[in-house]
């Protein structure tokens, strides 16, 4: 017979339990053996999740409630008419969800904030869910489904097939490995020291990246896009800012609509192909072979060495050192390649 767990939390609370907890002291906290957990799932409206792994023998849950400016006795009658909450471990799956009884028509006047803690083994797969808060994520290895309609996402250490989506709020990610898609629809993506086939999209903010390793696919319909030390193949692109790459080593490819482009290559793997309406430079290693294809209203070329083929002012297209890895350019305005 599976052991269960089943906390639930009614309706009935003594006011002092409430006390001195509405910003950092839980409101509840249960503990379950580690070893009976693979996988987590949280439900919660207006409130963070915060989901970390240890090594540790008992998994801990910690559900804290909150209200800027309510008091201790207006938090337990709201909490007592409108939600319901409830922890349990079934199937190897530790379930805590924070439900409203009914539909809450008023957040202003009845809703809380009810954010929850959990430390549990490495090892575990998760499933979060709130409505209006953050979640942040650390220290696992497997499955990861985190989705915010409101608040940020921040994964640190995690490994496995990490799928991430926030409807309004900025997303930073570190040293995570192996499939990683992440979309914001209207904040900034960070990510540093991972490796994998990462997609990163965001519809209104920049992306920054740094130590990044794999197949990488980056996209922003309006920020700018920054990237130092890249690895693999890159492909990246912006309807509306300027893209600035350093320190790229691999294949990319990178569009804009609306900005500048800058990109200094440490070494070529295939290709470069860049485009946009704006100015494009290009640094690429000078010791070794290119196909050339540049177009742009001016092209202008430092360090070209055994090159045959055709060139003028607008255009260049040939082979240098008997050709190689493929580097095509196009834009309306000035192109310059510098070859070092």
């Amino acid at each position: 017979m599976k052991k269960l767990f089943v906390v639930f939390i009614s309706v009935i609370f003594n006011a002092n339990l409430f006390a001195g907890c509405l910003q950092k002291d839980p409101l509840l906290t249960r503990t379950f053996p580690a070893a009976s957990i693979k996988s987590v799932e949280v439900n919660t409206s207006g409130g963070s999740i915060t989901v970390s792994g240890n090594d540790a023998r008992e998994a801990v849950v910690e559900v804290y409630v909150s209200r800027d400016k309510w008091s201790a006795e207006k938090i337990k009658q709201s909490l007592d008419e409108n939600y319901t909450i409830d922890i349990n471990v079934s199937g190897g799956k530790l379930n805590v969800s924070a439900k409203s009884k009914k539909t809450i028509s008023n957040w202003n006047l009845n809703g809380l904030n009810i954010s929850v803690k959990i430390s549990i083994p490495r090892q575990v797969s998760s499933n979060l869910h709130t409505s209006g808060g953050s979640i942040h994520i650390s220290n696992l290895t497997g499955a990861q489904d985190i989705r915010t309609s409101g608040g940020s996402l921040t994964i640190d250490d995690v490994s496995g097939n990490i799928t991430g989506k926030t409807s309004g709020g900025s997303i930073s990610i570190s040293n995570s490995n192996d499939k990683i898609n992440l979309t914001t629809s209207g904040g900034s993506i960070i990510a540093k020291d991972c490796n994998g086939k990462i997609s990163l999209n965001t519809s209104g903010g920049s992306i920054r990246m740094n130590g990044i390793s794999g197949d990488v696919n980056a996209s922003t319909s309006g920020g700018s896009i920054t990237a130092d030390q890249i690895s693999g193949t890159l492909k990246t692109g912006t309807s509306g800012g300027s893209i600035s790459l350093n320190a790229i080593s691999g294949s990319l490819e990178a569009h804009t609509s609306g900005g500048s482009i800058n990109v200094t290559m440490e070494s070529v793997s295939d290709y470069v192909k860049l485009s946009n309406s704006g100015s494009i430079h290009l640094t690429i290693p000078i010791n070794r072979g290119y196909h050339l294809k540049l177009k742009g209203n001016k092209v202008e070329t430092t360090g070209l060495k055994d090159f045959r083929g055709s060139m003028d002012s607008k255009n260049v297209s040939g082979t240098v050192a008997g050709g190689g890895a493929e580097i095509e350019i196009r834009s309306s305005h000035r192109v310059a390649v510098t070859l070092k």
